[in-house]
């Protein structure tokens, strides 16, 4: 069982404690992060397509590309199939297209995690097998991190939950030591923010952006 797992199977509290098991349904979260990156990906305007984003190798075309990339794959997890079957890019998509592309994956998302029963099942992740509860957590933090991404490329202030924003940081915290950046893990260094700074800045932080 790697960190990722244990952190939804027997999460801790700030001190260290184990907890009692989440009382909450991961897919809610991971319903609540496709629902808002597709909001925030309909209100992106074509003079915006060549501004540069919070993540340096994605300027707003390419991350809106990405971004509908990730929805599809996160369906085809779900279904267990290979997640590298989905290119990182949605490239046949024409600029502009990409909130139009987006419904379909959504919806299809919603239909592929359905059924409770995909929490408890190995799923494969590019970064290794994981039960199904583990990967809605990873793909809620993508997909946040990601909406943030273009929501400050184009000057969008989404309507964050900051319920939900403190569970992805509860798990990616343990999940993504500050030590383990490079290499493997595409993360750039943790940026030092105030502690009672907003949650969004304080996950966003987390994964090497700045605020």
């Amino acid at each position: 069982m790697n960190k990722t797992e244990q952190l939804i199977e027997t999460p801790s509290d700030s001190t260290g404690t184990v907890a009692a098991p989440f009382s909450f349904d991961p897919r809610t979260d991971l319903a609540a992060a496709v629902e808002l990156a597709g909001r925030t990906l309909a209100a992106v305007r074509p003079e915006q397509y060549d501004a540069p984003t919070p993540c340096e190798e994605f300027d707003v075309r390419r991350l809106s590309s990405h971004l509908v990339a990730v929805v599809r794959r996160i369906s085809v997890i779900g279904r267990g199939e290979d997640p590298f079957s989905v290119p990182s890019f949605a490239d046949e998509i024409a600029d502009g297209a990409w909130a139009a592309a987006w419904v379909p994956g959504a919806r299809e998302v919603a239909e592929v995690w359905a059924d409770p029963g995909i929490l408890g099942l190995q799923l494969r992740l590019p970064m290794g097998v994981l039960p199904g509860a583990a990967a809605a957590a990873v793909y809620t933090h993508e997909l946040t991190v990601h909406t943030w991404d273009l929501a400050r490329a184009t000057g969008q202030d989404p309507d964050w939950d900051p319920a939900l924003i403190e569970r992805v940081i509860g798990v990616v915290r343990r999940a993504l030591p500050a030590e383990t950046r490079g290499g493997r893990i595409p993360f750039a260094e943790v940026v030092a923010v105030d502690p009672e700074a907003p949650a969004i800045d304080r996950l966003v932080a987390w994964a090497g952006r700045r605020p």
